[in-house]
């Protein structure tokens, strides 16, 4: 088979996963969709006397709207992956950026920064409407238009510093060794481990500030859980995430000496003392159950199948002609290699998705199981209904939808899973009948 077979037959399977892919997200979000506003008019039964009628059928719109603006943009980012590749985009911009900066390693610097600002642009709208129009419409935007132009210009400005260096050692080793690939990646992880350390203590605040948790009985709590998990935190941190948004969350974040638990400011005011602590414990138990650790070493081993994968891709010209991009015959291909490779393999990894999401939902279940283990169950148990309550995340998401995306599993799942489902009963039970200022 010729080069120009291969590449034909290459260009065709591009094209047909790109457009089965396309297809499959736009028809999952349909069914969750459908799924959604099926059950839009009653509150599970489970989560009856905790959650009102106005809060589920809030997040039922909530969560319909953000699986049609996903369709629209579904639609779109496949759009510009089939201009950047089979209609000549890529090519258009490599012939510019080489008229202006030539193609030795300066103009192919040129010509992955300009692709990456050309696709910041083309992202921005969906980023202003998602903010300003789908966040604001349902009360969860706090940002304003000069904060989120700061947050724009600061991450523009941190991702040139960081990355522009990493791709112009990786372009220079692409040139200098036939093993380019291995030390490649043996930079990127380097780099990635580094990031795992300066990302909390440098560079997240330059976007948010980041208070230690004040004294008080949460704190208490906190300090006493993680003495009882035998756990050592740099600390408790809390963030001021209402600045942006009114959505509230925790994580876990750090390696090492770096490592610490960052509760979201509108937590805080969501949840009493003991369901910060079960929360809390849920954050530990990422930890205690290796769960950093095991997604850091698949993260690394796949990077590196991905490289090593590259590294072949790299000397193939039909690897280049499929995507609609000629290489040059002086052979400095590296920066179009690299951007044909980032923007062809999502393509093909999409349907991987799945494996990935129940592995994530594998793992959210043992932090849940190891925060009843060394907190309270039921107040893990409403913890989480209250977050997925001010959250408007829905009670009711289509069960295939779920399997295909889901990185936490539904509220039901959670609850049933630790054996809550009952002591929540018991509670809402207790709480009916306060009136409802004397309840909050």
């Amino acid at each position: 088979m010729s080069t120009q077979d291969i590449a034909l037959l290459w260009s065709a399977l591009f094209a047909s996963a790109l457009v089965l892919g396309t297809a499959l997200k736009l028809w999952l979000a349909a069914r969750q969709i459908r799924h959604v506003q099926a059950h839009r008019a009653q509150v599970p039964a489970a989560f009856g006397a905790v959650v009102s009628l106005a809060d589920h059928q809030k997040a039922a719109d909530y969560t319909v709207a953000r699986a049609r603006f996903g369709m629209w943009q579904t639609l779109f980012s496949a759009a510009v992956v089939l201009g950047w590749t089979l209609l000549g985009g890529l090519q258009g911009l490599a012939d510019f950026t080489a008229r202006h900066a030539g193609s030795g390693l300066g103009g192919q610097l040129l010509l992955l920064a300009a692709f990456a600002l050309v696709g910041a642009a083309l992202d921005l709208p969906w980023d202003l409407r998602r903010t300003f129009g789908l966040e604001a419409r349902f009360g969860f935007n706090r940002s304003t238009p000069a904060l989120f132009i700061g947050d724009l210009l600061k991450n523009l400005l941190v991702s040139s510093m960081l990355m522009l260096p990493l791709a112009l050692l990786v372009l220079w080793l692409m040139q200098a060794s036939a093993l380019w690939w291995l030390w490649a990646w043996a930079a990127f992880a380097a780099f990635s481990l580094a990031m795992m350390v300066v990302f909390p203590i440098f560079i997240a605040p330059l976007f948010n500030r980041f208070q230690p948790l004040p004294d008080g009985e949460v704190k208490g709590r906190a300090q006493a859980l993680m003495q009882r998990c035998d756990f050592a935190l740099q600390g408790l941190y809390v963030m001021d995430g209402s600045r942006r948004s009114a959505h509230a969350n925790a994580y876990f974040t750090g390696l090492g000496a770096a490592r610490r638990v960052v509760l979201f400011d509108t937590l805080l005011k969501q949840l009493d003392a003991a369901q910060i602590e079960a929360v809390l414990a849920h954050e530990v138990g990422h930890y205690k159950r290796r769960h950093i650790q095991q997604r850091l070493l698949v993260t690394l081993g796949l990077s590196l199948a991905g490289f090593a994968l590259l590294g072949w891709l790299a000397s193939r010209v039909w690897f280049y002609t499929g995507l609609g991009y000629t290489p040059d015959l002086l052979g400095a291909n590296a920066a179009a290699a690299l951007i044909l490779f980032m923007l062809a393999m999502p393509v093909f990894a999409m349907f991987f998705t799945p494996l990935g999401a129940s592995w994530s939902r594998k793992h959210e279940f043992e932090a849940d199981a190891y925060a009843a283990e060394h907190s309270d169950a039921q107040q893990l148990g409403l913890a989480l209904v209250r977050m997925y309550q001010d959250n408007a995340s829905t009670l009711t998401p289509d069960p295939l939808y779920v399997r295909f995306y889901y990185s936490h599993p539904p509220a039901l799942q959670r609850l049933d899973r630790m054996g809550a489902l009952a002591a929540l009963s018991r509670e809402t039970d207790r709480a009916a009948p306060q009136p409802a200022a004397e309840a909050a």
